[in-house]
């Protein structure tokens, strides 16, 4: 027997919707989030299979997220999840009702129908292990954390820009943080000593101290263009927080790069991840995280390739053919892919080749650098197939040119 659930989720209750194979409506409910909310469920999921629940009998369940220990405990009954992209329930919506009415029990309606008709066109749910979740869990936090401070950063940068721009040119690292909270303000700023500098740039273990200390000192006792009083220490006071946040997240950073660590070596396919070009420590901990460990979930190289986003897509009509990069990608795992694919640059004579090849053919750095990151995906899908390390020989051997016969 098929059993279909659509389950629309809220912060604290799931609206449901039972349907059958032929899209009959066999129940409906609102259910509370936490235990015993997922216990009704599983209630009504029973009462509805009778006497067809064993080996035969599947649950589709259709929920528009992919985390969280409700979906955790669907997918420990069992039941086969499909995680569904906002957008995609919104267009299916869309193709059996044009009035824009909306609400979460039709939702729940809509999103059982997709797994009932569209399965096939949707990806069921990852079985990745445990070890791999907390590898994503620390993973991304500490690469939210990144984007967190450059978003700081430049605020900060902005706010100087408006009332103290010879810091931009004094402090030009964010090592200098520690100046920049002791004396916020220009007036502060041109009182401090050569010792105070000196010493705040041996603390942040820079190079050349001498050098940085006189450049820094006149940079901040140059004349500029002033702001009143009151203004200057009210930005000075912004400043002042800005700093002790950027602080924090300094850190908090370093901390949890320490957990993606011990998280990351702690996994089965760490070596073999840690032995790709370009990828060390905390990029293979995002590449790892973002792909999951789910040995099912990518039959072919062509799947990962497509699921990383580096592969390209053609649009193809009568005789216009147009073939560009995927726009609609995951973020995480296209910034460290293209990381890696720098970085193999420097590593990887294949990959410097295969890279200078593109380049040839008279792309771009950036198109370059995403056909090698499309071929790097490939090779650790071909390592983690098989189990075995990269090898430079074996992984550019269909690439290097054959001479002439």
């Amino acid at each position: 027997m098929l059993l279909l659930v659509g389950d629309d989720w809220a912060e604290d209750h799931h609206d449901v919707e039972l349907m059958d194979s032929s899209g009959r409506t066999l129940t409906k409910s609102r259910l509370p989030e936490g235990s015993s909310g997922i216990a009704r469920l599983h209630a009504l999921i029973a009462a509805q299979l009778g006497d067809d629940a064993g080996d035969e009998a599947e649950v589709r369940v259709g929920i528009e997220t992919d985390r969280g220990p409700w979906v955790a405990a669907l997918n420990a009954a069992g039941y086969v999840v499909y995680p569904v992209n906002p957008l995609q329930a919104a267009r299916f919506r869309q193709r059996h009702a044009v009035s824009g009415a909306k609400s979460d029990a039709a939702d729940a309606h809509t999103l059982a129908d997709m797994v009932r008709t569209d399965a096939h066109q949707l990806r069921a749910m990852a079985g990745d292990s445990p070890d791999a979740e907390a590898v994503k869990v620390v993973a991304r936090v500490h690469k939210t954390l990144i984007w967190e401070r450059t978003r700081q950063t430049q605020r900060l940068r902005h706010a100087l820009r408006e009332y103290f721009p010879a810091t931009l040119e004094a402090f030009d690292a964010p090592d200098t943080l520690e100046l920049l909270g002791k004396a916020p303000d220009p007036a502060a700023a041109a009182r401090l000593s050569r010792a105070q500098i000196s010493a705040a740039l041996r603390r942040a273990r820079r190079r050349d101290i001498d050098t940085k200390t006189t450049r820094i000192r006149a940079a901040l006792r140059t004349e500029q263009l002033g702001r009143p009083g009151v203004v200057t220490a009210a930005y000075a006071a912004t400043t002042r927080a800005a700093v002790a946040v950027l602080a924090t997240l300094n850190e908090q950073i370093t901390a949890l790069e320490a957990q993606v660590d011990a998280h990351f070596h702690r996994h089965p396919d760490a070596e073999i991840v840690l032995s790709q070009p370009g990828l060390a420590t905390v990029l293979g901990a995002r590449v790892l995280a973002e792909f999951g460990d789910d040995p099912t979930r990518y039959v072919t190289a062509k799947n990962r390739k497509n699921y990383a986003g580096t592969s390209p897509i053609t649009r193809a009509s009568g005789k216009r053919k147009l073939v560009a990069a995927r726009y609609v990608h995951n973020d995480r795992l296209v910034d460290a892919l293209m990381r890696q694919a720098q970085s193999a640059l420097q590593t990887s004579p294949g990959a410097r080749a295969y890279y200078d090849r593109q380049r040839a053919r008279g792309l771009d750095h950036n198109p370059a650098l995403r056909q090698l990151a499309n071929r790097l995906v490939g090779i650790l899908h071909g390592c983690l197939k098989t189990r075995t390390h990269y090898d430079e020989t074996t992984a550019w051997s269909h690439h290097v040119d054959k001479p002439a016969a």
